[in-house]
């Protein structure tokens, strides 16, 4: 049974960092691709960035790239966003998944994400 938890969310001003973590169990990861997506309230649910657990392969949406990192930790088994240089847009529900790969490429469509945790809360103040 996979399972992903994240933690991290708060409350952070524009411009500052915030580092959110997923941590994953149930199941070697090393087939998978991990992502970020964030959903805003009344808008849909947005790819942020996803990394392939086996290789390191990375991804960013436009909107974070130069901003936000994607990371693993294999020891921990714990995938990290670190967001820096956050702005108020930012604002969101953050959700970490995760998606059985099998071919050299990364998914940033949600619906090709099996695998989801219940969200952790960031929010960026002007």
């Amino acid at each position: 049974q996979v399972q992903l938890v994240e933690s991290g969310g708060g409350l952070v001003q524009a411009g500052g960092s915030l580092r959110l973590s997923c941590a994953a169990s149930g199941r070697s990861f090393s087939s998978y691709a991990l992502g970020w997506f964030r959903q805003a309230p009344g808008n849909k649910r947005e790819f942020v960035a996803a990394i392939r657990w086996t290789g390191g392969m990375t991804y960013y949406a436009d909107s974070v790239k130069g901003r936000f990192t994607i990371s693993i930790d294999n020891a921990k088994n714990t995938v990290y966003l670190q967001m820096d240089s956050v702005k108020p847009e930012d604002t969101a529900t953050y959700y970490c998944a995760a998606q059985f790969v099998t071919i050299s490429s990364i998914p940033i469509d949600s619906d090709n994400y099996d695998y989801w945790g219940h969200g952790t809360q960031v929010t960026v103040s002007s």
